[in-house]
């Protein structure tokens, strides 16, 4: 089977859709398939008319196209077209757009089906478009060694800097329990928001935490693996989160997770607990001070996470549901 499989240009960091799409393309190449991966340039959602036409031809180049929804669904129109001449085109929506509401619909509704990361994206895709049938394709996650963790405890954040993902509000809680022992890393682009990343660097001086803080910028291979190995605890606050990866990954290394109550993040965490859900209705940095200051609870955290690290599916069950829906198969 051979697919093309298209993804934005204009998202130049590690993100969760980047690290998404780049796993399955692989894991569907071990499967058998034939992936041809295309980046496709543009201001996307939408892009100008020249954007629309690059990906219009990119869309007109095999019988099945995997298209990243960013990409996607603010071209209803290309999308529909594509179908019409035979290729099948799949998209891939990571998360529900903010804005575009109307195109998105349109672009979903045209495409030979729909496949999300989590079932909170399928819920959300479906409470703004009603009725769609989605393949529901939850990311799967690479083997890790187990974190050996730090004292003092390290808290680790791992989420580009932007907005969304809430380091500030970190950054806030960590202030408040700054009488207890402990060291703590982002790390993330700073290039995606150079805006935000200057609020978040101003953050740390202003509450005086620039020997208890680093502000690491996106790391990949070693350097990430270090942090993972002295981490004690992973916090993923994001105001709105698809699924969240990085869950997986803290878990893979056998460290616990704060999550964000209301978003995909907490699908991720799963019912065994490796961490906690927060509820914004309560103090941040009281739950991190219990944690902080209750060793019953650390452990209890940790061995959580441990015992749900044996059973992380793998990337290849992922791309098994993806082939299965895009060939018609049962299961």
């Amino acid at each position: 089977m051979h697919i093309r499989f298209l993804v934005p240009g204009n998202v130049r960091h590690g993100s969760g859709g980047n690290k998404y799409n780049a796993k399955l393309a692989e894991h569907l190449t071990a499967l058998g398939a034939t992936v041809e991966t295309l980046t496709v340039d543009g201001d996307w959602p939408v892009g100008s008319p020249a954007d629309r036409q690059r990906l219009a031809q990119a869309l007109d180049g095999g019988t099945t196209v995997i298209v990243d929804g960013l990409v996607a669904s603010g071209a209803p129109e290309e999308i529909a077209a594509a179908v019409q001449a035979g290729t099948k085109v799949w998209i891939i929506s990571h998360m529900a757009l903010a804005d575009h509401q109307d195109l998105e619909a349109r672009a979903l509704v045209s495409a030979t089906g729909v496949i999300c990361p989590s079932a909170h994206s399928a819920a959300e895709l479906k409470a703004k478009h009603g009725s769609l049938t989605i393949h529901v394709a939850r990311p799967g996650v690479d083997r890790a060694q187990i974190a050996e963790g730090s004292m003092p405890p390290h808290i680790v954040a791992v989420a580009a800097l932007l907005p969304n993902k809430n380091q500030t509000l970190l950054l806030e809680a960590l202030s408040q329990v700054r009488d207890l022992p402990w060291t703590a890393a982002l790390i993330g682009t700073k290039d995606a928001d150079p805006a935000y990343a200057g609020e978040v660097g101003a953050a740390v001086e202003r509450h005086g935490l620039q020997n208890r803080i680093s502000v690491t910028g996106e790391l990949t291979g070693d350097a990430l693996e270090e942090h993972w190995h002295k981490a004690n605890l992973s916090v993923l606050i994001s105001t709105s989160e698809a699924y969240g990866l990085v869950v997986g990954e803290s878990v893979a290394h056998g460290v616990p997770v704060i999550v964000r109550q209301g978003t995909g993040a907490v699908e991720a965490l799963g019912e065994s607990g490796p961490g906690a859900v927060w509820d914004p209705a309560e103090a941040l940095a009281e739950v991190i001070r219990s944690w902080l200051t209750d060793a019953a609870l650390q452990k209890r955290w940790r061995s959580n996470a441990l015992q749900a690290r044996e059973h992380l599916p793998g990337w290849e069950t992922t791309a098994g549901i993806v082939l299965k829906a895009m060939t018609g198969l049962p299961g």
